[in-house]
């Protein structure tokens, strides 16, 4: 009787990459490691991943849909803004692994025109459709306004995870990234009012 494919294989798969990844970091993330670590063989994982970078896509992708369920837990911009620092905070690892290859997820140079980035960043889009439900116009009108919010909330995590900002200032940074998602959206909203 042939044995029947695992349709588990590529979820357990990816969370042996994780799981690495979080104990040992770029180094520990080899092919034949991942395979061991699911409980599988080698052509198995090469099977449903290519090579070594489409692996790391694979887990970029599921990191990203665990993102996307943090920002639709919340009701307003600011919630998705607060989860996404609350989200970096709890799994540290896999925020690193994202912003380490997030460039895996974007088309190669000389492959014509820039795409938007809402093609290669899912979660971005989704900010851009809230922001144009809440703001008016369309998704493509509020890329600057969605930058910005990242960028912020990049600065802000970045510090938390690095411990950069002085002991016992944390709570402190994270309001501050608030009012300043908040001061961002409301000014779009003023200026769109303006128009």
């Amino acid at each position: 009787m042939p044995r029947q494919p695992d349709p588990n294989l590529e979820e357990r798969i990816l969370k042996a990459a994780q799981v690495l990844w979080k104990r040992g970091g770029e180094k520990s993330l080899t092919m034949r490691a991942v395979a061991r670590a699911a409980g599988t063989n080698t052509p198995a994982v090469y099977r449903r991943f290519k090579n070594r970078e489409d692996l790391v896509r694979g887990l970029l992708r599921h990191i990203s849909a665990r993102i996307r369920e943090d920002f639709e837990a919340g009701e307003t911009l600011e919630e998705m803004a607060e989860a996404y620092v609350e989200s970096a905070l709890r799994l540290p690892h896999e925020y690193e692994l994202f912003y380490t290859h997030a460039r895996a997820l974007s088309p190669r140079k000389g492959s014509g025109r820039p795409r938007p980035i809402r093609e290669s960043r899912p979660n971005f889009g989704f900010v851009e459709g809230l922001l144009a439900k809440r703001l008016g116009g369309s998704p493509e009108d509020h890329t600057r306004l969605a930058l910005a919010a990242w960028a912020t909330l990049h600065g802000t995590t970045m510090l938390l995870l690095s411990k950069a900002i002085p002991e016992g200032h944390e709570r402190e940074l994270r309001l501050a990234c608030r009012s300043a998602v908040r001061a961002l959206i409301d000014g779009a909203a003023r200026f769109s009012r303006r128009k």
